[in-house]
Formats: C-alpha cells, structure tokens, sequence
C-alpha cells in the first residue's frame, strides 16, 4: 500500500525541515555521519535500488517522495511500493522526450526529500548544488554494506575539496559555508569523541 500525497508531505515534514536549504541542517533528528552523491543520480533509475535498500533496512514497504521546490509544476508528492523497478520508479519521475520537459520531476525539481513511514531514514536533494545527502542507517555494519553495495558515495569533507568549489567564484567554498555544511552534515559529535 502506498500513501496519499498528504501523508507522503506528512512523512518528509517530520524527517525534514522542509523550509532548510544546504547548507543549513535538513534533517530534524537523525544525525548519523551524512553520505552525498550527486543529485542528478537521484531522479534516475540508477538510485532507485539503493534507496529501497536503505527503506528495507527500516522495514518501510514504501518510499515517498516529495517535490518541496520545483521549477514550473506544483510540488508532487509520489509514494512507490519498494517492490516496483527501477523502470517503475522512472515512470514517475523520468520523461517522455515527446511529453513537457516541466512535467517531469527530474527535469523540474529543485530540492526533493525521499523517506518511508518509519521515518528513520531520509535522502534530501537540492538542484542548486547538485547534491544529494542521506542519513539514517541502523549501524555502521549496514552503512557500510550499503555504501559498498550501492556507491560511490562520498563524505562531507570530499564534498567540500571536490564537488563545491566549482560552484563559486574562484572556485573557493565560502568559509561560512564550509563551516555550516561541515558542522551539519561531518562526523557527529560523539563519533568524533569516540575516536580521539
């Protein structure tokens, strides 16, 4: 059973701070090491089986999307069993080369925020800086597995040495920007302290 787009908003607005942009922190409670990938993977079928691996880690039997910022349509919010394909998954999302480009979610998104109805994982996309952040594996033997799996998938240090500096002038990361990013979506605290 898949939800109705209320609940499918209901689902990312307890996962997400829907109004938050990256820098800024996303996510309201899990605060697991962050992974990235690029946000034009995201909208594709490529994704598709690593997300659904990630709801299975939780139990969810459903993943739901939602369009929180787009260019030209109004917000789709989309809930797909984890048993659909990736052929599935693209019908939603993908385009018709003859249909509107503005249709299409992975044409027109802007920022789009992915989780199931446990709410303990969540993938949060945002066009502007072309990235995709995803938080909540149940351990690090399942972040691992998954990374592994399903990657390539890089950490908020590589983010800033390698994906962001081409995005601004002098192809400098601002430091605010670098401190916010790092601050947010970096090694947690308790990591950190467990380590030293």
């Amino acid at each position: 059973m898949t939800s109705h787009p209320d609940a499918v908003r209901a689902h990312a607005a307890a996962v997400f701070d829907l109004d938050a942009r990256l820098p800024a922190g996303v996510f309201r409670k899990l605060a697991d090491e962050a992974v990235f990938f690029e946000f034009d993977l995201l909208l594709t079928p490529d994704a598709w089986p690593a997300l659904t691996a990630l709801a299975r880690l939780h139990g969810d039997r459903q993943i739901d999307l939602l369009v929180v910022e787009a260019e030209g349509i109004a917000g789709p919010a989309l809930s797909l069993s984890v048993e659909a394909t990736p052929g599935d998954y693209w019908a939603e999302v993908g385009f018709d080369p003859g249909g509107e480009a503005l249709d299409s979610v992975t044409i027109a998104a802007k920022t789009v925020a992915l989780t199931g109805p446990s709410g303990r994982w969540g993938c949060w996309g945002e066009r502007g800086p072309e990235l995709a952040v995803v938080r909540g594996f149940p351990d690090e033997v399942a972040r691992q597995h998954w990374l592994v799996r399903y990657g390539p998938f890089v950490d908020a240090a590589h983010v800033l040495a390698f994906w962001l500096p081409q995005l601004f002038p002098n192809r400098r990361v601002p430091d605010a920007y670098a401190a916010e990013l790092a601050a947010h979506y970096g090694v947690p605290q308790r990591n950190r302290e467990s380590s030293a």
